[in-house]
């Protein structure tokens, strides 16, 4: 029988189900990672029922929405890990580490097979292997024999999925209508030849409907809810009944305008989520709408299934009710908007310096709530990008539990600050740095468990990682307590590679070593890491979204690597100073303090080098006019001002001509615009339509270095 595809799915019913394909593959993504989440969480010595329960309803979700769409071959493979779930959470089997290996795989394969389903994928995920293991663990069995031999392929016309779902057929009598049309409801019978997982169907009238009436003998493994929810999208719910075979109470009971005394059986689960996010979601298929009756009180239900989302989204006060799914298109051209705004307003606000506020109160206080609300417009705006850090550490458990498995370490994921919150953009972009991090320090940090306690360290590692907010900008550590950077071993690599590498050369510069390009201390090239690449593209990545990397390490003890990020790379509070006729803005997270120069206080050294002492602190002094060449035609003028800016652990002295008042500027991309300067991050408008380049402190730190 030929698989059924999303676009068979919805002819029968004369409708286009693709309008609903986003709701499910998003749902099937948040299903599967919360499914991964629990199983990494899963403690196979004392299994907590409620867990077990919750992976079941995740597959079991999963299985729904494609069984609904015709993704059949997720169906069958989720239908098999409900199998197997559905043996442990009622205690026939007994939970091992087989088990959730076996079930982690299959959720990666069912990554997979929806990518594919959207587009992504080229060739089919063959899940044979997959099935067989479910299977062998179902009927209590092990995997050792399993995995020694090949797998064996399924019988042409039916799947292993049909073979199991055999054993578990349930006989029911389905009874639809009063129908103005009895045919319509031969498309029932259609969905069941184009889903094969989802049993048989025969009619009981031989197709006669005199009272407008059709019967049918279902045999089936769904559920009552399942079959209900799939055969909304054909014949309106109100109109279809279910009981067990033989029973045959049809419509006698439930027919329109009898007494609602009885309603379908319940579904064998009680907390079956179903799908009712399509069925009765906002934008359901007109099919089902038109015939649509209103839907009995809830209380006539004996066994509810537990709301999905779609279904709450009525109901007042319910947390899914207040939220809605946003493409980030619209979100970016929103806060696109939003930055020609800031730039408008601050035109306005330049205009209107010139203006008396006594003879124009009333502009100068419109001018003063637009700056407010602006402001408040921006900060609203950007908060729809923020999105919290643990959407980027869920991923790392189940990267660990891999890797540790291969490296044959036992390692532990700590995390803290899951809460702070992230552009989005940035999320995208720090998730592959952070990846390696993570992977570098189970490969390198973290010792084998004997050499661990050898050392006198408990046999698990342990791998911290850190999101916190300090000033503008978010900090994000990947600490681990393993064996740390050897000083005497990296100086040594990097003569080898021809660097220079004194001895006097302080730890932290030492440290630094690692981020050369080609730089590797791993005795052996593994495919885990070591290969001489990946430290220094991830000081690029990070250097390109504005952040900074550094690196502290104790031999013996462990080592962090400290990512600074800006918060946002949209909008930012800047400080305007102004240097000769030119303007230049100094991110406000930055900016330490400002005072004038007094004689004397600015001292050279080594011929060249100016420093200033700030409270028995000596910083350097960078003069803003020589660096960017800034022409000046008032020869006499002093400059006597200096501003105090820190960035990657360091401070230094900006000397400019003078303060200009601190705004809010949206950067723009000067790179793709003009081409990469020096010293610089980006550039914004100002309010008389010039143009000023926003200064990068960190460059500026690392000139002062050298």
């Amino acid at each position: 029988m030929p698989e059924m595809t999303p676009e068979s799915a919805g002819a029968a019913a004369g409708i286009d189900l693709s309008q609903f394909y986003q709701v499910f593959f998003e749902e099937a993504a948040e299903n599967l990672e919360q499914m991964e989440k629990m199983l990494l969480e899963l403690d196979v010595e004392d299994a907590d029922d409620e867990a077990l329960n919750a992976i079941f309803r995740c597959a079991h979700s999963v299985k729904g929405g494609a069984a609904t769409f015709g993704f059949a071959d997720v169906a069958e493979l989720t239908h098999q890990m409900e199998t197997l779930l559905d043996k442990l959470r009622r205690h026939e089997l007994v939970p091992t580490t087989e088990m959730v290996d076996v079930l982690l795989q299959s959720g990666d394969a069912l990554g997979a097979q929806l990518a594919r389903h959207q587009g992504h994928g080229d060739a089919a995920v063959d899940t044979r292997a997959l099935l067989a293991q479910i299977a062998t663990l179902v009927a209590g069995g092990t995997l050792g024999a399993v995995r020694a031999s090949p797998p064996v392929p399924s019988p042409p016309e039916q799947s292993p999925g049909a073979a199991a779902a055999e054993a578990g057929m349930r006989q029911l009598e389905l009874t639809v209508g009063p129908l103005a049309d009895p045919s319509v409801a031969d498309q029932l019978v259609e969905l069941f030849r184009e889903i094969p997982d989802l049993g048989r169907i025969e009619p009981l009238d031989a197709g006669r409907a005199a009272d407008g009436m059709r019967r049918f003998k279902v045999s089936t493994s769904s559920s009552d809810g399942e079959l209900l929810d799939l055969f909304g999208f054909h014949i309106a719910r109100e109109q279809v009944r279910l009981a067990p075979l033989g029973a045959g109470y049809g419509f006698h009971e439930g027919a329109p305008g009898a007494p609602a005394a009885a309603e379908p059986a319940a579904p064998k689960e009680a907390s079956d989520p179903g799908y009712g996010f399509f069925a009765d979601a906002p934008g359901a298929p007109p099919a089902a709408a038109a015939t649509a009756a209103p839907a009995p009180a809830p209380a006539a239900n004996p066994a509810p299934r537990a709301t999905p989302k779609a279904d709450k989204a009525g109901a007042g006060g319910s947390p899914e009710s207040s939220t809605l799914r946003v493409s980030v298109e619209k979100v970016d051209q929103l806060i696109n908007l939003v930055g020609e705004l800031v730039i408008t307003q601050a035109m306005l606000a330049q205009t209107g310096k010139g203006v008396d506020p006594a003879l124009y109160q009333q502009l100068a206080s419109g001018l003063a709530d637009l700056e407010r609300n602006t402001r408040d417009l921006q900060e609203a705006v950007m908060s729809i990008r923020m999105i919290p850090m643990s959407m980027v550490f869920n991923r790392f458990p189940r990267m660990l539990r891999d890797l540790a498995g291969k490296l044959g370490k036992k390692v532990e994921l700590v995390t803290q600050g899951e809460a702070t919150e992230l552009d989005k953009g940035l999320v995208e972009k720090i998730t592959d740095p952070l990846t390696h991090l993570v992977r570098n320090s189970c490969d390198h940090g973290i010792e084998l468990p004997a050499e661990r306690t050898a050392r006198g360290k408990p046999e698990h590692g342990t791998i911290t990682l850190v999101a916190s907010h300090q000033g503008g900008s978010i900090v994000i550590e990947v600490r681990d307590d393993g064996r740390g950077l050897n000083r005497e071993k990296l100086l040594r690599k990097a003569r080898e590679r021809g660097l220079d590498a004194p001895d006097s050369m302080s730890d932290a510069d030492v440290w630094g070593l690692i981020f050369a390009p080609g730089f590797s201390t791993a005795e052996q090239v593994t495919d885990v890491s070591g290969r001489g690449v990946g430290m220094d593209v991830v000081k690029k990545n990070i250097t390109s979204l504005g952040g900074s990397v550094e690196i502290d390490s104790a031999e013996g003890y462990g080592m962090t690597v400290r990512v600074r990020l800006p918060l946002t790379l949209a909008i930012m509070d800047g400080m305007s100073v102004g240097v000769g006729e030119e303007c230049y803005i100094l991110p406000l997270s930055s900016v330490v303090e400002s005072f004038q120069v007094q004689p004397g206080m600015i001292r050279t050294i080594g011929g060249s080098g100016r420093v200033v002492e700030v409270r028995d602190e000596f910083m350097p002094v960078i003069d803003l006019e020589k660096v960017f060449a800034v022409p000046r035609f008032d020869f006499e003028h002093q400059t006597d001002i200096l501003v105090v800016v820190e960035a990657e652990g360091g401070r230094v002295a900006l000397l400019v001509d003078e303060l200009l008042g601190q705004q809010q500027v949206v950067v723009k991309n000067l790179e793709a615009n003009y081409r990469k300067v020096d010293d610089v991050s980006g550039a914004t408008i100002l309010g008389d339509g010039r143009v000023a380049l926003i200064l990068d402190i960190g460059a500026l730190v690392r000139r002062s270095r050298h």
